[in-house]
């Protein structure tokens, strides 16, 4: 396997994503030991719920990294104060106030790492903003999160200060900020696409929208260094697919009298699918033959998708129960992951 490398623009998207990934499982260490802190009912169970916010958006990083098709490592910088920030929240230099604090503040961090992303997605690809648009739940959390992380502040700073409650209608004033949040974000508040609890179907069917969006970004560019870019994402986006069919949901199908004969026609027609990518890939953007080659790839990966969703999906729908579908599309999100770890080692010559 030869590797393929990332346009700059987006290895710099891959490095803010595992930034992001970073600042998510510090954000949940920091609200797991906050939770045993604090003995406030009422703010235990508004932590708690953040905390179950934050271990689905998790896995709503995760999925959208593996979506997106190029793995980055978080910066040095981002991982120093990590460890920096966790050790201060175990001290007991800080007030429970100002441990509530940084929480706030690191929050809000993640928010404007996420809503810078979704906007360098915009300029750099369509692919990108449709890879990462399951952020926008996340972003939109973060923010939530910061409204009610003000309130606890307030409850918490007026008792440090006084030893006294503070009003108590400043909890009306943040359920009136979240509301006026969820007129502004709209629709993003589904946790249906990017989650933990997609379907292989589901997840298949992004894979196949983003290649369709990449083979009309490619035809649709003069410029050599742009159409490169997309090939290589198409190029990597198609072969981890294909890898992880190869070793997931189509062997489940094999398991059936009657999707046998349709399992084994896929794996064939996906192999012939690899061959034609690779000669579309050696022929080079420059080469008199790449529009044809890539044009004829193009009708191959339509009629595949088409097969895979009329034929293949009616029988995974037959034979397996949703939460079996889900679990299969984590196996799925796995052997896509690796695959892509090993093209992320080729690239930076560590295999």
């Amino acid at each position: 396997m030869v590797p393929i490398i990332a346009d700059d623009k987006r290895l710099a998207i891959a490095v803010k994503l595992a930034d992001i990934k970073a600042l998510q499982e510090l954000l949940i260490t920091i609200e797991q030991r906050l939770v045993t802190l604090c003995d406030d009912p009422d703010i235990r169970k508004r932590l708690g719920d953040m905390l179950a916010d934050d271990q689905k958006n998790l896995t709503i990083i995760d999925n959208t990294i593996i979506q997106y098709g190029v793995k980055g490592e978080p910066r040095d910088t981002v991982v120093e104060m990590a460890g920096k920030l966790n050790d201060l929240m175990q001290s007991s230099k800080l007030s429970l106030y100002d441990k509530f604090s940084q929480l706030e503040l690191l929050k809000h961090q993640a928010a404007m790492a996420g809503i810078l992303v979704h906007k360098a997605a915009q300029l750099v690809g369509a692919d990108i903003d449709a890879a990462i648009a399951p952020l926008n739940t996340v972003n939109f959390e973060n923010r939530a999160h910061q409204e009610q992380l003000k309130g606890i502040l307030e409850v918490l700073g007026t008792r440090e200060l006084t030893g006294k409650e503070a009003d108590q209608g400043l909890w009306a004033r943040v359920q009136d900020s979240l509301a006026a949040l969820s007129g502004v974000f709209g629709s993003v508040l589904s946790h249906g696409e990017g989650g933990a609890d997609m379907k292989v179907t589901d997840i298949v069917r992004m894979d196949h929208q983003k290649v369709n969006m990449l083979f009309g970004q490619i035809q649709g560019t003069n410029d050599p260094a742009k159409k490169l870019e997309f090939f290589n994402q198409l190029y990597g986006d198609l072969s981890a697919h294909a890898e992880a069919e190869d070793q997931t949901w189509y062997a489940d199908l094999k398991r059936f009298d009657d999707s046998i004969d349709k399992a084994e026609f896929a794996y064939k027609d996906q192999d012939e699918l690899v061959v034609l990518l690779e000669q579309v890939k050696t022929s080079g953007i420059d080469s008199a033959e790449f529009d044809s080659r890539l044009s004829q790839l193009q009708q191959k990966v339509t009629s595949h998708v088409n097969y895979e969703e009329a034929e293949l999906f009616a029988k995974l729908r037959q034979h397996f129960r949703d939460e079996q579908l889900r679990e299969m599309g984590k196996q799925f999100q796995m052997a896509k992951s690796r695959y892509q770890d090993i093209q992320q080692q080729q690239m930076t010559g560590r295999l």
